[in-house]
């Protein structure tokens, strides 16, 4: 069990959960103090010793799933005391040593009714037999257990098991609406616990004829993190959005305190008469009051097609920081620029608030196509006379201008008639200035040019904007 859960460690520190060598330390000691046969307790004592951020939980269980997974012993047919525990379709099942046929339709009432029922044990056994029946698995195969997954649950047809189980639940023939939401939901619950199973059966055999590292090799999944902000899919969109909330949180907590801890200037007049009471030595010097400095920050988004994803999570993070600023403003552009900054206020829903954006807003004037030369032009024509010394510019997306005129001196303009302006481009470095980009041309108007491509670097990003100085930007 040590040499397991140690390389346990070892995938998670692989996958890029810091684990130190105490929190190693303490995981062991707490394993001593529960039974190791109860998966569940296994699971949340080293969760609860080994994990310390949110994010880090389905990396967490994917590596856990490998790891743990039960590998059953290999049944031997000709053992009559294990003839109960093979599938009906494994050889030795039959008459006089012959095969029998598998039986589709056997297996299917078998499972509607251990899921009528939630009889466990059937449920496994069960999976084990629609794994070995319809997975198709051959050792040392090169292929994936999401494919077996697959093939396994088209043979099993799960939207015709699901009728199937709604009938058999439903003690009577006029339900209400709420009634019926009730049993639909329940059944999606144990139709899911049966894909578990099947996927731990799948995964278990994978394991056996691999071996722990290379399943979980395979099976890793970059962190939160650390997904690519423009190819990440729905899943990982949802858990972004699920973790830019408390990173706001953590965010504005700090920059409390920096405001609190700082020390405004020596008050020299207050300083000379308090040391009086010491015979002129000044001991306890006095400071003037700090005045926080909040600065006013204006965000131009890039809201194109190909800047859907990262133009979202710009503004949303704006959005969830806009106490931070005295005073906040946003804008979208396309081939023209529209202010959305009252589709932002508080108390309103982001979600509804994006969506008017993309309706509502102003954004496009000719074909739909990124027209920075454009937007920048007519950003600064309608706004660029309230643009201030103490004004920071903002602008996210890739410079990608469809091959339009630049027209880069109007952000020289820009950058002289405000404090500062940031670039934030979610495309590798290597592919700036490459086919329509412009990049170079925006970039030496800019305070600092950042490459944000994933979460962890956005995150950084922000949390440079505030220093301990009271400066509120700096170049990286």
């Amino acid at each position: 069990m040590i040499s397991v859960i140690t390389g346990f460690i070892n995938e998670l520190r692989e996958a890029g959960v810091p684990v130190s060598m105490v929190e190693a330390i303490d995981g062991m000691k707490a394993v001593e103090t529960i039974d190791l046969g109860e998966k569940i307790a296994l699971r949340e004592t080293l969760r609860a010793t080994l994990i310390k951020n949110l994010r880090h939980e389905r990396a967490f269980d994917t590596a856990f799933d490998v790891y743990f997974s039960n590998v059953p012993a290999p049944l031997e047919p000709d053992d009559p005391e294990n003839a109960e525990d093979l599938p009906p379709s494994m050889p030795g099942r039959g008459q006089g040593g012959e095969e029998t046929e598998f039986d589709l339709d056997g297996l299917l009432e078998a499972l509607l009714d251990a899921l009528a029922g939630l009889d466990g044990e059937s449920l496994r056994r069960g999976a084990r037999q629609a794994v070995d029946q319809l997975a198709g698995m051959e050792p040392g195969r090169p292929v994936g257990g999401t494919y077996y997954l697959y093939r396994t649950l088209r043979r099993l047809d799960l939207a015709q098991l699901e009728a199937d189980l709604i009938e058999a639940l439903m003690s009577a023939e006029d339900l209400s609406e709420f009634e019926r939401r009730l049993l639909e939901e329940d059944v999606e619950a144990r139709l899911e616990m049966l894909r578990e199973e099947i996927e731990e059966e799948i995964r278990r055999r994978l394991v056996a004829d691999r071996g722990r590292e290379a399943v979980a090799r395979t099976s890793r999944r970059p962190l939160v993190e650390d997904v690519d902000l423009m190819h990440a899919t729905s899943s990982e969109l949802a858990d972004m959005e699920a973790a830019i909330g408390p990173l706001t949180r953590k965010l504005a907590s700090r920059l409390a305190r920096r405001r609190k801890k700082r020390s405004g200037r020596l008050d020299f007049r207050r300083t000379v008469r308090r040391s009086l009471a010491t015979g002129g030595v000044p001991v306890d010097p006095q400071f003037r009051h700090p005045r926080p400095h909040r600065p006013e920050v204006w965000l131009l988004c890039d809201i194109s097609g190909s800047m859907a994803t990262f133009s979202r999570f710009t503004l949303q993070f704006t959005h969830a920081m806009s106490t931070q600023f005295s005073r906040l403003r946003s804008f979208a552009f396309v081939d023209t620029v529209d202010e959305v900054t009252d589709f932002l206020g508080p108390g309103i829903d982001f979600g509804s608030a994006v969506n008017r954006i993309t309706k509502e807003a102003e954004v496009v004037w000719l074909d739909g196509h990124s027209d920075y030369g454009n937007s920048l032009e007519t950003f600064y024509s309608r706004y660029g006379g309230q643009l201030t010394s103490s004004t920071t510019v903002l602008i996210s997306g890739d410079a990608r201008n469809n091959y339009r005129p630049p027209r880069d001196a109007v952000l020289g303009d820009i950058a002289k008639a405000s404090r500062a302006v940031l670039w934030l481009n979610p495309e590798p470095h290597s592919y700036w200035d490459t086919g329509d980009s412009a990049m170079s041309h925006y970039a030496k108007h800019c305070t600092s040019v950042h490459e944000v491509r994933t979460l962890r670097q956005l995150e950084d990003f922000i949390e440079n904007l505030t220093l301990p100085s009271g400066k509120t930007l700096q170049n990286v």
